[in-house]
């Protein structure tokens, strides 16, 4: 009798057991579409401080002309405002806007949060990147950063990176990046390059010249990837925090919040431009889509599916 009652009791039970148990806040969800096409081993994503659309479009640059043709892009993708630097550069790499990141302008410290929780985090802890989002779906991995601009390393974790080095200039951060993919295969790479714009002026022949100078420091790295042999498994995106006017930027003018956003590589469309909306934010949901990592429920990017063969599904 005691044993007819104990299997009564736990056929009750199993469908209690079956119901999948609440999320967590802060916690890791799937992202809504698992890619169809093979996964990449590698991604880089380029960054290029105040690279504009019209840049592109006027300036000579081959090396970017490639990546579009063999890749999807677009011109009308999106800053956040305020157009600055800190803002931009935070919410590509944490798939979010400053109305969750909270970080507003340059002036922004890490002890502005000391106080704070982000994503169910302790205090103090920094919005979840991701960098942080592919070093739990993949320990052993190795992540780079290298970057031209002291003030974006307060940006990300100290603790995630196999390699975060501040550089010296632009050109020294394209060398040493190229150099250490070449050397290393790292699965991700991201090269953060403070060029121009600010102090030569948007839409001058020197701010041209510059994009010109852009375009070779992002062929030195592409050539590092022909180089390791991992061309046929890497997709490349290239992108920018915000664009400009004259010498300046921060406001909501379209010359200012447009960005361009590029992606070629394995998986991914060639020759197509873009229809689907892009926010900078995106990024970092699309990097993580491509490894097929989980992402924060706090993120509120998606990925740009447009860009991939059979729309990443």
């Amino acid at each position: 009798m005691k044993y007819l009652l104990y299997l009564v009791t736990l056929l009750l039970a199993l469908p209690l057991l079956a119901q999948p148990s609440a999320a967590q806040p802060g916690a890791a969800q799937p992202n809504a579409a698992q890619p169809g096409v093979g996964q990449p081993k590698h991604v880089i994503v380029i960054g290029i401080d105040g690279l504009s659309p019209d840049g592109i479009q006027k300036a000579t640059t081959p090396v970017l002309d490639s990546l579009m043709r063999t890749g999807a892009y677009s011109f009308t993708a999106k800053a956040v405002y305020p157009s600055s630097s800190s803002p931009n550069w935070a919410s590509m790499i944490t798939g979010t806007s400053p109305a969750h990141h909270e970080i507003w302008s340059n002036k922004w410290k890490r002890s502005d949060i000391a106080d704070l929780s982000y994503c169910g985090g302790a205090k103090g802890q920094l919005f979840p990147t991701i960098f942080r989002v592919l070093r739990e779906k993949m320990p052993q991995a190795t992540i780079a950063t290298f970057y031209d601009w002291d003030d974006f390393g307060r940006l990300l974790e100290d603790d995630v990176c196999t390699v975060k080095e501040d550089r010296t200039g632009e050109d020294d951060t394209a060398k040493r990046a190229a150099a250490y993919i070449t050397d290393n295969k790292p699965a991700f790479t991201f090269v953060h390059v403070d060029h121009f714009g600010h102090e030569i002026g948007h839409g001058t022949p020197a701010y041209y010249g510059a994009v010109s100078k852009a375009d070779s420091l992002i062929g030195q790295i592409m050539n590092a990837v022909r180089k390791a042999g991992i061309s046929n498994e890497t997709v490349v995106i290239v992108t920018a925090d915000h664009g400009g006017i004259n010498k300046g930027h921060g406001g909501t003018s379209p010359a200012e919040m447009n960005i361009p956003w590029i992606i070629s590589g394995k998986g991914i469309r060639k020759n197509v431009q873009l229809k689907q909306p892009i926010d900078t934010f995106d990024t970092a949901v699309t990097v993580a889509h491509l490894f097929r990592a989980t992402t924060p429920t706090c993120w509120t990017g998606k990925p740009v599916l447009e860009a991939f063969m059979g729309n990443g599904r």
